[in-house]
């Protein structure tokens, strides 16, 4: 698996133009884990609740949470920051999010066997 991670300004706004921090995601999967996220069904697993900073109060929090599904799209997930300090620390948690979601994935490779306890 590879990610890459990118951060972007992006200015919104007609006349009130506002600037915010986009940090981009995009995952390239390897054979060998789009098949075990296939033949195990985890693609609707959510790796990160997040909320950002311009979403209203009403939306759906499900909108925004970052799934396995969002990222074999091989588009970029976008995620916007109010400011550099913000993504930056956002690109941290989601460093640990893919180093744990490798891990996880390589632990869905195979069934566990059998374990003796002795009491």
């Amino acid at each position: 698996m590879r990610a890459k991670i990118e951060h972007v300004e992006v200015r919104n706004g007609f006349i009130l133009k506002t600037t915010m921090h986009e940090v981009r995601l995009t995952v390239d999967f390897t054979h060998e884990e789009k098949q075990i996220v296939r033949q195990r069904f985890l693609d609707d697993h959510v790796l990160m609740e997040r909320w950002p900073f311009d979403a209203r109060e009403d939306d759906d929090p499900d909108w925004y949470a970052l799934k396995v599904k969002h990222l074999f799209e091989r588009k970029p997930d976008r995620f916007r920051c109010q400011n550099p300090f913000d993504a930056k620390a956002y690109q941290a948690k989601l460093t640990d999010v893919m180093h744990a979601m490798k891990l996880w994935l390589d632990e869905n490779a195979e069934t566990g066997g059998t374990t003796v306890i002795e009491i």
